[in-house]
């Protein structure tokens, strides 16, 4: 059965910050113009938008958490080195964006068991964490985080617990929860209002929803539960200057595009307004 577990010994609350390094071609919504196997001719971003947000980081004092993919891992090992030398945590995103929904057991296990080989061989630094893509983990394919605890993690955050089309659990705990193998999962963060669980840890929601309702969402959950809040947000959100895929449906060109030019503005006031720190020292008690 599975067991909430709770966060003591915070005090003052520090909410743990995430970042998806993916660049903007892996992205799912736009896997159809971006095959695998073009993946290596696409002009790649990724490396300047981590830099750029290394450097934001490391001016405001803030660490943070890095789910990296193994492709990207591979393409930039300096890449991994500089996030781990910089004092982030180095986390897990799977190897090839693959949505996990789509993968039999077997191939998940094979791309999480490589991409944590090759993240823990270019820094030299075990990887505890992992993050499916898409948080792709739900109620249909529960057998996922055996695998992912059988590999080695000691924590997931893959489980979003609200009401999505393309992902979502919305009846899982919202806060750090154990399974039966130990593994630890610990969803992004959501309000609770009206009878159900709303989006509030970062992605399209932050670019969509003006500022201050982000703000008022992680104040609540701070002051009215008394819990850290998980935030993310992935590398190609700050970088307005990304080519366009014009043919994609305008429902996607929205969702991928909607207010790129405001992120980091945005990410630079959370950063001032709440305490950060990396997963791994958020919740370090129940891990």
């Amino acid at each position: 059965m599975n067991r909430l577990v709770s966060t003591p010994g915070l005090g003052i609350l520090r909410n743990a910050l995430t970042i998806n390094v993916e660049d903007y071609f892996q992205v799912s919504a736009l896997a159809a113009y971006f095959p695998h196997e073009t993946w290596a001719s696409t002009p790649c971003r990724v490396e300047q938008n981590v830099d750029r947000i290394l450097d934001f980081l490391a001016r405001r004092g803030v660490a943070a958490t890095f789910f990296v993919l193994g492709w990207v891992a591979t393409r930039y090992p300096s890449l991994v080195q500089r996030i781990v030398g910089d004092g982030h945590e180095l986390a897990c995103h799977g190897y090839g964006h693959g949505h996990v929904g789509a993968m039999t057991p077997k191939a998940f296990r094979t791309d999480i068991v490589r991409a944590k080989a090759l993240l823990e061989d270019f820094s030299g630094k075990p990887v505890l964490g992992y993050r499916a893509p898409d948080f792709s983990i739900g109620a249909g394919n529960p057998w996922a985080h055996d695998i992912i605890a059988e590999a080695g993690y000691r924590y997931s955050s893959s489980v979003y617990p609200v009401r999505h089309g393309q992902h979502g659990m919305p009846d899982a705990p919202r806060f750090p929860w154990r399974l039966p193998s130990g593994l630890i999962e610990i969803p992004p963060a959501t309000v609770r209002w009206g009878g159900r669980n709303w989006p509030a840890g970062g992605g399209v929601w932050f670019r969509w929803m003006p500022y201050e309702m982000s703000r008022w969402q992680i104040a609540r959950i701070n002051r009215r539960d008394a819990r850290a809040a998980v935030f993310y947000f992935h590398a190609w959100e700050i970088d307005p200057d990304q080519p366009r895929v014009w043919e994609a449906p305008f429902r996607t060109r929205l969702n991928h595009y909607f207010n790129l030019s405001r992120t980091e503005g945005r990410l630079r006031l959370l950063l001032d307004d709440f305490r950060w720190g990396r997963m791994d020292d958020v919740f370090r008690d129940i891990l």
